[in-house]
């Protein structure tokens, strides 16, 4: 074998060794539960992980137009890790899948860096057609769990999906959407940046709506009130109080 095959031989080899200690830097910093936990552990046991570093290899193999191979990878590591990654997709620096069982990411997905996935999570496609059909997902965006991303969509840098939400539009950068087709807002004094667990407190924009609503009826009860003479009706307007205890997200 020639010096300069060993060359290129030991920096793929260095590369890999690189990619499999951020994967595991990524857990760690993700994770709680990986703080007891070797790094043998975590390659043997974190499906997440495992998965990732699987598309690395299917997605390397799948650029240089190798055939079967790299969709057998995948095949293979669904099977054992519940999660399903085309090779085709393209994905950043410091991705982290935690739990992972039902992840799905389609072909012409694009994935940023530092961009955290829970469980159940789907990034697909809306329809048959051919090109670019499946998310863009910017820089430190956190997913929660069981989001449905679907079609060519963007969600913007530092943005928020709330669990269970259906993205079917352009997410904004920094802010967090929820609901079903999902609603972004805004999250006051506050700075989205990297991954952020806390699902407790999550604004809604459509229990804001009712109260502007139930305000503003009351608002006009009293006018009707003053206009006929009559007493002002004492009607009891639910109020919901803000969510108060330990933040999910340990805060």
């Amino acid at each position: 074998m020639s010096t300069l095959g060993l060359m290129a031989g030991s920096e793929q080899i260095t590369k890999a060794v690189s990619g499999i200690k951020s994967q595991v830097a990524a857990a760690r910093g993700r994770d709680p539960a990986t703080g007891s936990a070797s790094t043998f552990e975590i390659l043997a046991t974190w499906p997440g992980v495992q998965a990732i570093l699987a598309y690395r290899l299917a997605h390397r193999l799948y650029c240089r137009r190798l055939p079967l191979v790299p969709l057998g990878i995948s095949f293979f590591s669904r099977v054992i890790t519940g999660i399903e990654i085309h090779p085709g997709a393209q994905i950043g620096q410091g991705f982290f899948i935690d739990h992972g069982a039902g992840v799905v990411i389609g072909e012409t997905a694009e994935i940023g860096d530092n961009v955290t996935l829970y469980q159940g999570v789907t990034l697909g496609g809306t329809g048959f057609q051919a090109g670019k059909r499946h998310p863009t997902i910017e820089d430190n965006v956190t997913i929660g769990s069981g989001a449905k991303l679907l079609g060519p969509v963007t969600v913007g840098h530092g943005a928020k999906i709330g669990a269970n939400t259906v993205v079917v539009e352009d997410v904004p950068s920094r802010s967090t959407v929820v609901g079903n087709p999902g609603h972004p807002v805004r999250i006051e004094g506050r700075k989205v940046e990297g991954p952020d667990a806390d699902w407790i407190h999550l604004p809604d924009p459509l229990q804001d709506a009712v109260k502007s609503l139930s305000a503003r009826i009351k608002e006009l009860e009293k006018q009707v009130a003053d206009l006929s003479g009559g007493e002002d009706p004492q009607v009891e307007h639910p109020v919901t109080p803000p969510k108060k205890g330990r933040s999910s997200a340990g805060g």
